[in-house]
């Protein structure tokens, strides 16, 4: 690629405020210029002061790191709202079901929007200003009548900020061997048309979804994700380290320490430049 520009793309670290190995982790990947995004559970069980003030030193120190709020409404964890339904003994719903209740009609999108604004506004009392970006747990943002209610919230309470779709790059092959992806892009399509009409800024395109419970060598995922990646696309990843309370609220525990190793080796940076793009 020499002599070519390089294209800045997002590598964005999922879940900030999941455990102390997570954090632990994230900061170490931001402080070394191997990532430069992440986002924030504010619902998650280690998001204090101490935990945000730690990541703000880490990001200070890197030429382009966007901190965003990492918007979550399943379970294991609990809305910030008092009347946020529907709930399964105190918590969010599990994944499948809300997504079902959402392709069926059966959510509530002003409580939603509520419960998103209630995050929305955790962030910017947390971090002393609104997140750069706006994304969900578990692609929830995605879902139908969430979408309508996380864009509304987020035109309101950070006008400023982007979004997460999560559709791949234009051209493409639709992979039947690769169902979350297509999910995602059928989902997406519907997302973005939604958000231009708001006038709210998103990336380019998306990558980073794969079968976690596989376990499968992230290098060549990352190779991969990499392909074809627009400027300003974005990948997504979930590096951590395993601890107990990790272990409690998801089942994705060593992959973690697998792509946290990869991103923070010396054979990533590498990787990058012989795909022709810049994290910086």
């Amino acid at each position: 690629m020499s002599g070519a520009a390089l294209r800045p793309i997002w590598l964005c670290a999922d879940d900030y405020g999941l455990s102390p190995g997570v954090n632990r982790a994230i900061r170490e990947l931001i402080a070394q210029g191997r990532i430069n995004a992440t986002s924030a559970m504010v619902v998650g069980p280690t998001i204090d002061r101490a935990e945000v003030q730690a990541l703000q030193a880490a990001a200070a120190s890197s030429r382009r790191c966007a901190l965003g709020l990492h918007v979550t409404l399943t379970a294991p964890f609990r809305p910030l709202t008092l009347h946020f339904r529907p709930l399964d003994s105190g918590m969010f719903l599990p994944l499948a079901k809300m997504l079902r209740k959402g392709l069926v009609r059966r959510l509530d999108r002003e409580i939603i929007h509520t419960e998103i604004l209630a995050q929305l506004a955790a962030f910017t009392e947390l971090f002393g200003r609104p997140p750069d970006f706006v994304d969900g747990h578990q692609h929830v943002q995605l879902f139908p009548q969430v979408r309508e209610a996380f864009l509304s919230a987020a035109k309101q309470a950070a006008p400023a900020a982007w979004v997460r779709q999560g559709g791949r790059a234009r051209g493409l092959s639709l992979r039947t061997d690769a169902p979350k992806a297509l999910f995602l892009d059928l989902l997406s399509a519907r997302f973005r048309q939604q958000a231009r009409r708001r006038d709210i800024a998103f990336n380019t395109a998306f990558a980073g979804a794969y079968d976690f419970t596989a376990q499968p060598d992230f290098a060549g995922l990352m190779a991969s994700f990499l392909d074809g990646l627009p400027p300003d696309g974005l990948i997504m990843c979930h590096p951590g380290f395993v601890d107990d309370l990790l272990r409690s609220l998801d089942p994705f525990t060593t992959q973690r320490e697998r792509e946290y190793a990869y991103l923070a080796g010396g054979q990533f940076p590498g990787l990058l430049a012989a795909h022709g793009v810049t994290l910086a």
